[in-house]
């Protein structure tokens, strides 16, 4: 099941680059069939993981796909399908915010998977990446529902590259600091 688990997050990875492919090849039909599937297959794996935030996310994020990839039949508009990654940023965002009012956020928990013994400073450390998170998917999700009105091409650059080179990069700046944080105490 780990297989599934992990090619179902490679193909939700790629996304972007498959509507835009899929669509140019072979048409809304089989695109649907296909999507249809891996989001289906994205409900069954969720299941298999751990944290019940992450079960809940895969629940959603695959019944949104879901109902985006039906509409985009019925009414016969790719346009549908480019709303996948606002969606997506809409569920990561109410996740890590629903996390703030909790005792641990949802990166405190992570955290404590390598550190169970996380200090206060950890504590307060964790709480203030959760809130750069929470904008972070409200600004992305922001701009993926921008590029759903423009051109395909430019939502496949943005929503299938730019975002991901985002995303990175604001890992890498909170490695950084938080390695910065760690030695600094």
């Amino acid at each position: 099941m780990r297989i599934l688990t992990a090619l179902s997050a490679l193909l939700l990875l790629g996304y972007p680059v498959a509507v835009y492919y899929g669509l140019s090849r072979w048409g809304l039909g089989i695109v649907a069939i296909l999507f249809a599937a891996l989001f289906l297959l994205r409900i069954f794996s969720g299941h298999r993981t751990k944290l019940k935030e992450l079960k809940y996310i895969a629940l959603m994020s695959g019944g949104a796909g879901i109902i985006l990839t039906l509409c985009a039949v019925i009414f016969r508009q790719h346009g549908w399908l480019t709303f996948y990654p606002v969606v997506v940023n809409g569920l990561l965002f109410a996740l890590f915010f629903s996390s703030l009012w909790q005792s641990q956020t949802i990166i405190e928990r992570l955290a404590r998977l390598q550190e169970p013994d996380l200090p206060d400073s950890g504590v307060r450390y964790t709480r203030n990446v959760t809130k750069v998170w929470c904008g972070y998917f409200v600004i992305n999700g922001g701009i993926a529902l921008y590029t759903c009105f423009l051109p395909l091409e430019i939502w496949t650059l943005y929503n299938g590259l730019i975002s991901y080179i985002l995303t990175g990069i604001l890992f890498a700046i909170e490695w950084l600091v938080r390695g910065y944080v760690r030695r600094s105490m």
